[in-house]
Protein backbone atom coordinates (compact mmCIF):
# COMPACT_ATOMS: atom_id res chain seq x y z
CA UNK A 1 0.00 0.00 0.00
CA UNK A 2 1.27 3.35 -1.01
CA UNK A 3 0.05 6.71 0.32
CA UNK A 4 0.14 9.07 -2.68
CA UNK A 5 -1.02 12.41 -1.52
CA UNK A 6 -2.33 14.26 1.25
CA UNK A 7 -4.30 17.00 0.67
CA UNK A 8 -5.85 19.36 3.53
CA UNK A 9 -9.38 20.54 2.37
CA UNK A 10 -10.78 22.18 5.34
CA UNK A 11 -10.38 23.15 8.74
CA UNK A 12 -9.93 19.57 10.42
CA UNK A 13 -10.49 17.96 7.48
CA UNK A 14 -7.71 15.89 5.12
CA UNK A 15 -7.94 14.06 2.24
CA UNK A 16 -5.42 10.92 1.83
CA UNK A 17 -5.28 9.59 -1.52
CA UNK A 18 -4.20 5.82 -1.17
CA UNK A 19 -2.76 3.30 -3.79
CA UNK A 20 -3.29 -0.59 -2.72
CA UNK A 21 -1.05 -2.88 -4.77
CA UNK A 22 -2.05 -5.96 -6.79
CA UNK A 23 -0.80 -9.02 -4.12
CA UNK A 24 -2.85 -7.13 -1.83
CA UNK A 25 -6.16 -6.52 -3.80
CA UNK A 26 -5.95 -10.34 -5.02
CA UNK A 27 -4.97 -11.37 -1.35
CA UNK A 28 -8.01 -9.95 -0.50
CA UNK A 29 -10.23 -11.25 -3.92
CA UNK A 30 -9.47 -14.84 -3.03
CA UNK A 31 -10.27 -13.93 1.08
CA UNK A 32 -13.95 -13.33 -0.04
CA UNK A 33 -14.05 -15.88 -2.83
CA UNK A 34 -13.47 -18.46 -0.23
CA UNK A 35 -16.37 -16.99 2.12
CA UNK A 36 -18.96 -16.36 -0.30
CA UNK A 37 -18.46 -19.65 -2.69
CA UNK A 38 -19.68 -21.44 0.06
CA UNK A 39 -23.32 -19.99 -0.93
CA UNK A 40 -23.07 -19.86 -4.80
CA UNK A 41 -24.25 -22.39 -7.26
CA UNK A 42 -22.99 -22.77 -10.43
CA UNK A 43 -24.15 -25.38 -12.69
CA UNK A 44 -21.85 -28.31 -13.20
CA UNK A 45 -19.90 -28.21 -10.06
CA UNK A 46 -20.78 -28.78 -6.31
CA UNK A 47 -22.19 -25.79 -4.28
CA UNK A 48 -19.47 -24.30 -2.71
CA UNK A 49 -16.84 -26.14 -5.01
CA UNK A 50 -16.68 -23.52 -8.26
CA UNK A 51 -13.60 -22.37 -9.32
CA UNK A 52 -12.84 -18.37 -8.45
CA UNK A 53 -12.38 -17.93 -12.33
CA UNK A 54 -15.79 -19.45 -13.53
CA UNK A 55 -17.94 -17.56 -10.69
CA UNK A 56 -16.00 -14.17 -11.98
CA UNK A 57 -17.22 -15.30 -16.06
CA UNK A 58 -20.38 -16.11 -15.08
CA UNK A 59 -20.78 -12.71 -12.73
CA UNK A 60 -18.31 -10.68 -13.73
CA UNK A 61 -14.69 -9.96 -12.93
CA UNK A 62 -15.65 -7.31 -10.22
CA UNK A 63 -17.91 -9.26 -8.36
CA UNK A 64 -15.52 -9.63 -5.21
CA UNK A 65 -14.20 -6.38 -5.72
CA UNK A 66 -16.76 -4.25 -3.49
CA UNK A 67 -15.89 -6.84 -0.35
CA UNK A 68 -12.39 -7.07 -0.95
CA UNK A 69 -12.20 -3.57 -1.33
CA UNK A 70 -13.84 -3.05 1.62
CA UNK A 71 -11.67 -5.35 3.90
CA UNK A 72 -8.80 -3.77 2.91
CA UNK A 73 -10.17 0.17 3.57
CA UNK A 74 -9.00 -0.02 7.33
CA UNK A 75 -5.90 -1.11 7.67
CA UNK A 76 -4.28 0.87 4.49
CA UNK A 77 -6.14 4.21 6.03
CA UNK A 78 -4.39 3.15 9.16
CA UNK A 79 -1.36 3.21 7.42
CA UNK A 80 -2.17 5.99 5.52
CA UNK A 81 -2.29 8.11 8.83
CA UNK A 82 0.26 7.01 10.59
CA UNK A 83 2.74 7.53 7.62
CA UNK A 84 1.28 11.10 7.34
CA UNK A 85 1.90 11.39 10.88
CA UNK A 86 -1.83 12.74 11.34
CA UNK A 87 -4.07 12.35 14.72
CA UNK A 88 -7.84 11.47 13.58
CA UNK A 89 -10.98 11.91 15.69
CA UNK A 90 -12.70 9.10 14.89
CA UNK A 91 -15.68 9.98 12.57
CA UNK A 92 -17.27 9.05 9.38
CA UNK A 93 -15.26 8.83 6.89
CA UNK A 94 -15.75 9.66 3.05
CA UNK A 95 -14.27 6.95 0.79
CA UNK A 96 -14.02 7.73 -3.08
CA UNK A 97 -12.77 4.71 -5.27
CA UNK A 98 -10.49 6.70 -8.33
CA UNK A 99 -9.73 3.42 -10.57
CA UNK A 100 -9.82 -0.15 -9.84
CA UNK A 101 -8.73 -3.29 -11.42
CA UNK A 102 -7.23 -6.69 -11.07
CA UNK A 103 -3.33 -4.97 -10.90
CA UNK A 104 -4.86 -2.67 -7.33
CA UNK A 105 -7.27 0.09 -6.73
CA UNK A 106 -6.73 3.90 -5.59
CA UNK A 107 -8.97 5.41 -3.20
CA UNK A 108 -9.47 8.90 -1.50
CA UNK A 109 -10.62 9.17 2.05
CA UNK A 110 -11.82 12.25 3.74
CA UNK A 111 -10.85 12.11 7.17
CA UNK A 112 -11.41 14.25 10.24
CA UNK A 113 -8.06 15.68 12.28
CA UNK A 114 -7.57 16.66 15.85
CA UNK A 115 -7.55 20.93 15.97
CA UNK A 116 -4.89 23.04 16.32
CA UNK A 117 -5.85 24.62 19.59
CA UNK A 118 -4.01 27.95 21.56
CA UNK A 119 -4.13 28.93 24.65
CA UNK A 120 -3.09 32.17 27.24
CA UNK A 121 -3.20 33.19 30.41
CA UNK A 122 -3.48 29.60 32.00
CA UNK A 123 -1.16 30.84 35.00
CA UNK A 124 -2.18 32.66 37.54
CA UNK A 125 -6.16 31.93 37.11
CA UNK A 126 -8.25 33.88 39.85
CA UNK A 127 -11.01 31.61 41.33
CA UNK A 128 -12.85 31.92 44.80
CA UNK A 129 -13.57 28.79 45.65
CA UNK A 130 -16.51 27.28 48.24
CA UNK A 131 -15.19 28.42 51.90
CA UNK A 132 -14.23 25.10 53.89
CA UNK A 133 -14.62 27.20 56.93
CA UNK A 134 -16.89 25.30 60.14
CA UNK A 135 -18.89 27.34 61.76
CA UNK A 136 -21.40 26.57 64.89
CA UNK A 137 -24.49 27.23 61.91
CA UNK A 138 -22.62 24.11 59.51
CA UNK A 139 -22.77 22.06 62.58
CA UNK A 140 -26.65 22.69 63.93
CA UNK A 141 -27.40 21.99 60.36
CA UNK A 142 -25.76 18.48 60.51
CA UNK A 143 -26.60 17.77 64.04
CA UNK A 144 -30.27 18.59 62.30
CA UNK A 145 -29.94 15.95 59.19
CA UNK A 146 -28.96 13.47 61.46
CA UNK A 147 -31.78 13.84 63.91
CA UNK A 148 -34.46 13.96 60.85
CA UNK A 149 -33.03 10.46 59.38
CA UNK A 150 -33.26 9.27 62.65
CA UNK A 151 -37.31 10.37 63.25
CA UNK A 152 -40.14 8.97 63.16
CA UNK A 153 -43.08 9.66 60.87
CA UNK A 154 -46.64 9.94 62.71
CA UNK A 155 -49.99 11.13 61.21
CA UNK A 156 -51.10 14.32 61.79
CA UNK A 157 -54.50 15.53 62.85
CA UNK A 158 -54.80 18.50 64.43
CA UNK A 159 -53.52 21.00 61.86
CA UNK A 160 -53.14 21.65 58.38
CA UNK A 161 -50.61 20.65 55.41
CA UNK A 162 -47.52 22.41 56.17
CA UNK A 163 -44.09 22.36 54.04
CA UNK A 164 -42.34 19.30 54.92
CA UNK A 165 -45.28 17.31 55.80
CA UNK A 166 -46.16 13.88 53.68
CA UNK A 167 -49.67 14.77 52.11
CA UNK A 168 -51.20 11.09 50.87
CA UNK A 169 -53.74 11.98 48.13
CA UNK A 170 -55.93 11.76 45.19
CA UNK A 171 -55.30 13.72 42.07
CA UNK A 172 -56.76 13.09 38.73
CA UNK A 173 -55.26 15.74 36.13
CA UNK A 174 -57.54 17.52 33.15
CA UNK A 175 -56.62 19.63 29.97
CA UNK A 176 -59.54 21.52 28.32
CA UNK A 177 -62.22 19.77 30.88
CA UNK A 178 -60.17 16.03 29.73
CA UNK A 179 -58.57 13.48 31.93
CA UNK A 180 -55.18 13.09 30.34
CA UNK A 181 -53.26 10.12 30.20
CA UNK A 182 -51.03 9.11 33.15
CA UNK A 183 -52.13 12.45 35.04
CA UNK A 184 -53.96 10.18 37.87
CA UNK A 185 -52.98 8.49 41.02
CA UNK A 186 -54.63 7.27 43.96
CA UNK A 187 -53.32 7.21 47.59
CA UNK A 188 -50.28 8.59 46.86
CA UNK A 189 -47.96 9.71 49.12
CA UNK A 190 -46.24 13.25 48.32
CA UNK A 191 -43.44 15.17 50.19
CA UNK A 192 -44.51 18.86 50.23
CA UNK A 193 -41.45 20.49 49.43
CA UNK A 194 -39.77 17.68 47.53
CA UNK A 195 -40.22 19.23 44.22
CA UNK A 196 -41.34 15.85 42.91
CA UNK A 197 -44.52 17.30 41.12
CA UNK A 198 -45.44 20.18 38.67
CA UNK A 199 -44.22 23.47 39.87
CA UNK A 200 -46.68 24.96 42.21
CA UNK A 201 -48.82 22.20 42.80
CA UNK A 202 -47.15 21.00 46.34
CA UNK A 203 -47.57 25.00 46.94
CA UNK A 204 -51.52 24.20 46.66
CA UNK A 205 -51.12 21.50 48.98
CA UNK A 206 -50.30 23.51 52.17
CA UNK A 207 -53.13 25.17 53.98
CA UNK A 208 -55.50 22.02 53.45
CA UNK A 209 -57.08 19.57 56.36
CA UNK A 210 -57.34 16.24 56.20
CA UNK A 211 -60.57 15.14 54.00
CA UNK A 212 -60.48 17.73 51.91
CA UNK A 213 -61.19 18.17 48.31
CA UNK A 214 -60.10 20.78 46.10
CA UNK A 215 -58.61 22.02 42.59
CA UNK A 216 -54.93 22.85 41.84
CA UNK A 217 -54.36 24.73 38.92
CA UNK A 218 -50.84 24.88 37.56
CA UNK A 219 -49.11 25.13 33.74
CA UNK A 220 -46.42 22.44 32.71
CA UNK A 221 -43.19 23.65 31.95
CA UNK A 222 -42.06 24.27 28.39
CA UNK A 223 -39.77 21.92 27.88
CA UNK A 224 -41.87 19.06 29.48
CA UNK A 225 -41.33 15.37 27.72
CA UNK A 226 -44.99 14.56 26.85
CA UNK A 227 -45.47 17.55 23.91
CA UNK A 228 -49.08 17.74 23.88
CA UNK A 229 -48.46 18.94 27.53
CA UNK A 230 -45.83 21.40 27.04
CA UNK A 231 -46.49 24.78 28.04
CA UNK A 232 -50.16 23.96 28.83
CA UNK A 233 -52.34 24.91 31.50
CA UNK A 234 -54.05 21.82 33.78
CA UNK A 235 -56.34 21.61 36.75
CA UNK A 236 -55.86 18.82 38.99
CA UNK A 237 -59.18 17.19 40.92
CA UNK A 238 -57.36 16.28 44.69
CA UNK A 239 -58.34 14.74 47.51
CA UNK A 240 -56.22 14.88 50.94
CA UNK A 241 -56.88 11.17 52.72
CA UNK A 242 -53.85 11.98 55.19
CA UNK A 243 -51.41 14.28 56.51
CA UNK A 244 -47.88 12.46 58.10
CA UNK A 245 -44.96 14.75 59.60
CA UNK A 246 -41.78 13.55 60.46
CA UNK A 247 -41.27 13.61 64.15
CA UNK A 248 -37.43 14.36 65.58
CA UNK A 249 -36.46 13.14 68.39
CA UNK A 250 -35.07 15.24 71.49
CA UNK A 251 -31.13 16.48 71.19
CA UNK A 252 -29.70 14.61 73.96
CA UNK A 253 -27.11 12.27 75.05
CA UNK A 254 -29.52 9.44 74.61
CA UNK A 255 -29.92 10.59 70.86
CA UNK A 256 -26.40 10.38 70.79
CA UNK A 257 -25.42 7.32 72.12
CA UNK A 258 -27.77 6.33 69.43
CA UNK A 259 -26.62 7.38 66.37
CA UNK A 260 -23.03 7.38 67.05
CA UNK A 261 -20.43 5.17 67.81
CA UNK A 262 -17.52 7.65 69.26
CA UNK A 263 -19.53 9.92 71.42
CA UNK A 264 -21.72 9.79 74.15
CA UNK A 265 -22.54 13.36 75.32
CA UNK A 266 -23.83 16.08 73.17
CA UNK A 267 -21.13 17.73 73.71
CA UNK A 268 -18.86 15.46 72.09
CA UNK A 269 -20.81 14.66 69.20
CA UNK A 270 -20.40 18.12 68.56
CA UNK A 271 -16.91 17.98 68.11
CA UNK A 272 -16.97 14.72 66.38
CA UNK A 273 -19.63 16.56 63.58
CA UNK A 274 -16.86 19.49 63.52
CA UNK A 275 -14.07 17.18 62.71
CA UNK A 276 -16.17 15.26 60.03
CA UNK A 277 -17.36 18.19 58.53
CA UNK A 278 -14.37 20.25 58.00
CA UNK A 279 -12.60 16.86 56.32
CA UNK A 280 -15.96 17.08 53.90
CA UNK A 281 -15.60 20.50 53.35
CA UNK A 282 -11.86 20.82 52.40
CA UNK A 283 -12.74 17.94 49.89
CA UNK A 284 -15.74 19.87 48.29
CA UNK A 285 -13.04 23.14 48.50
CA UNK A 286 -11.05 21.55 46.33
CA UNK A 287 -13.33 19.64 44.22
CA UNK A 288 -14.44 23.39 43.66
CA UNK A 289 -11.46 24.56 42.59
CA UNK A 290 -10.75 22.37 40.67
CA UNK A 291 -14.23 22.48 38.89
CA UNK A 292 -13.47 26.24 38.40
CA UNK A 293 -10.16 25.70 36.89
CA UNK A 294 -11.26 23.36 34.65
CA UNK A 295 -14.16 25.99 33.50
CA UNK A 296 -11.73 28.82 32.83
CA UNK A 297 -9.39 26.46 31.08
CA UNK A 298 -12.51 25.53 28.72
CA UNK A 299 -13.48 28.69 28.36
CA UNK A 300 -9.24 29.96 27.62
CA UNK A 301 -8.64 27.44 24.79
CA UNK A 302 -9.41 28.98 21.12
CA UNK A 303 -9.74 27.26 18.23
CA UNK A 304 -11.93 25.24 15.62
CA UNK A 305 -13.30 22.16 17.63
CA UNK A 306 -14.39 19.81 15.57
CA UNK A 307 -18.35 18.75 16.57
CA UNK A 308 -17.55 14.90 16.03
CA UNK A 309 -15.09 15.33 19.44
CA UNK A 310 -18.26 16.60 21.07
CA UNK A 311 -20.45 13.94 19.53
CA UNK A 312 -18.23 11.30 20.61
CA UNK A 313 -17.91 12.46 24.03
CA UNK A 314 -21.45 12.29 24.76
CA UNK A 315 -21.83 8.81 22.69
CA UNK A 316 -19.02 7.80 25.82
CA UNK A 317 -20.96 9.34 28.24
CA UNK A 318 -24.13 7.26 27.21
CA UNK A 319 -22.14 4.25 27.18
CA UNK A 320 -21.10 5.00 30.98
CA UNK A 321 -24.74 5.64 31.81
CA UNK A 322 -25.41 2.53 30.65
CA UNK A 323 -22.84 0.73 31.81
CA UNK A 324 -24.32 2.43 35.28
CA UNK A 325 -27.76 0.90 35.19
CA UNK A 326 -26.67 -2.69 34.22
CA UNK A 327 -24.66 -2.44 37.15
CA UNK A 328 -27.71 -1.54 38.77
CA UNK A 329 -29.62 -4.20 37.09
CA UNK A 330 -31.40 -1.68 35.08
CA UNK A 331 -31.81 -1.39 31.12
CA UNK A 332 -31.12 1.81 29.20
CA UNK A 333 -34.22 1.08 26.89
CA UNK A 334 -36.24 0.00 30.27
CA UNK A 335 -35.15 3.41 31.98
CA UNK A 336 -35.90 6.17 28.86
CA UNK A 337 -39.13 4.40 28.56
CA UNK A 338 -40.52 4.98 32.60
CA UNK A 339 -38.27 8.30 32.35
CA UNK A 340 -40.14 9.26 28.92
CA UNK A 341 -36.65 10.01 27.66
CA UNK A 342 -35.36 9.38 24.48
CA UNK A 343 -31.23 9.28 22.96
CA UNK A 344 -32.19 12.93 21.00
CA UNK A 345 -32.81 14.25 24.52
CA UNK A 346 -30.34 12.78 26.66
CA UNK A 347 -27.71 13.67 23.94
CA UNK A 348 -29.13 16.92 23.82
CA UNK A 349 -28.72 16.94 28.22
CA UNK A 350 -24.82 15.38 27.66
CA UNK A 351 -23.77 18.62 24.86
CA UNK A 352 -22.50 20.90 27.34
CA UNK A 353 -21.36 18.82 29.66
CA UNK A 354 -19.74 16.94 27.00
CA UNK A 355 -17.96 20.01 25.46
CA UNK A 356 -16.63 21.60 28.64
CA UNK A 357 -15.09 18.12 29.03
CA UNK A 358 -13.37 18.22 25.78
CA UNK A 359 -12.39 21.47 25.52
CA UNK A 360 -10.79 20.64 28.85
CA UNK A 361 -8.58 18.13 27.22
CA UNK A 362 -7.90 20.32 24.46
CA UNK A 363 -6.99 22.69 26.76
CA UNK A 364 -4.67 20.49 29.23
CA UNK A 365 -2.98 18.62 26.08
CA UNK A 366 -1.74 22.01 24.73
CA UNK A 367 -0.21 23.27 28.19
CA UNK A 368 1.55 19.56 28.15
CA UNK A 369 2.80 20.32 25.15
CA UNK A 370 3.86 24.38 25.55
CA UNK A 371 5.73 23.28 29.11
CA UNK A 372 7.16 20.25 27.77
CA UNK A 373 5.86 18.16 30.34
CA UNK A 374 6.80 14.93 30.14
CA UNK A 375 5.61 11.79 32.80
CA UNK A 376 8.33 9.28 33.99
CA UNK A 377 8.60 5.95 33.76
CA UNK A 378 7.92 5.91 37.64
CA UNK A 379 5.07 7.99 37.00
CA UNK A 380 3.44 5.59 34.54
CA UNK A 381 4.27 2.49 36.23
CA UNK A 382 2.03 3.97 39.58
CA UNK A 383 -0.39 4.65 36.94
CA UNK A 384 -0.32 1.18 36.04
CA UNK A 385 -0.45 -0.64 39.54
CA UNK A 386 -3.46 2.32 40.76
CA UNK A 387 -5.70 0.68 37.95
CA UNK A 388 -4.85 -3.04 38.63
CA UNK A 389 -5.43 -1.84 42.16
CA UNK A 390 -8.69 -0.62 41.20
CA UNK A 391 -9.65 -3.72 39.34
CA UNK A 392 -7.91 -6.21 41.14
CA UNK A 393 -6.01 -7.42 38.46
CA UNK A 394 -2.52 -8.11 37.46
CA UNK A 395 -0.49 -5.32 36.62
CA UNK A 396 0.97 -7.42 33.76
CA UNK A 397 -2.85 -8.03 32.44
CA UNK A 398 -3.86 -4.27 33.15
CA UNK A 399 -0.91 -3.22 30.31
CA UNK A 400 -2.43 -5.74 27.75
CA UNK A 401 -5.72 -4.14 28.27
CA UNK A 402 -4.81 -0.15 28.77
CA UNK A 403 -2.17 1.50 26.17
CA UNK A 404 0.90 2.81 27.59
CA UNK A 405 0.38 5.45 25.15
CA UNK A 406 -3.32 6.69 26.47
CA UNK A 407 -1.39 6.12 30.53
CA UNK A 408 1.41 8.67 29.42
CA UNK A 409 -1.16 11.15 27.79
CA UNK A 410 -3.26 10.78 30.98
CA UNK A 411 -1.05 11.57 33.39
CA UNK A 412 0.92 14.25 31.59
CA UNK A 413 -2.54 16.10 31.76
CA UNK A 414 -2.89 15.44 35.35
CA UNK A 415 0.29 16.95 35.89
CA UNK A 416 -0.62 19.98 33.62
CA UNK A 417 -3.61 20.33 36.00
CA UNK A 418 -1.27 20.48 38.71
CA UNK A 419 0.59 22.90 36.93
CA UNK A 420 -2.55 25.20 36.28
CA UNK A 421 -3.17 24.95 40.24
CA UNK A 422 -0.18 25.58 41.79
CA UNK A 423 -0.28 28.85 39.54
CA UNK A 424 -3.52 29.64 40.19
CA UNK A 425 -4.53 32.50 42.45
CA UNK A 426 -7.26 31.23 44.99
CA UNK A 427 -9.13 33.99 47.09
Amino acid sequence: MNLKNVNKVDTNRVELEIEVDGKTFQDAINKVYRKEVKSINIPGFRKGKAPRAIVEKMYGKGVFYEDAMNDIYPEAVDQAVEEAKLRIVPDKPELEVVDVSEDGFTFKVKLTTYPEVTIEGYKGIEIEPVSDEVTDEKIDEQIENARKRAGSVETVTDRAVEDGDTAVIDFEGFKDGEPFEGGKGEMYSLVIGSGSFIPGFEDQIIGHNTGDEFSVNVTFPEEYQVPELAGAPAEFKVKLHEIKARVLPELDDEFVKDVSSESETVEEYRKEVAANLAEDLKKARDNDISNKLAEALAEKVQGDIPKAMYDNRVTDMLKEMEMNLRQQGLDMNLYMKYTGMTEDVLREQYADQAEKQVNVRLALDKIVELEGIEPTEEEVEEEFKKLADMYKLDVEKVKTLVSKDDITKDKAADKAMALVRENAVIK
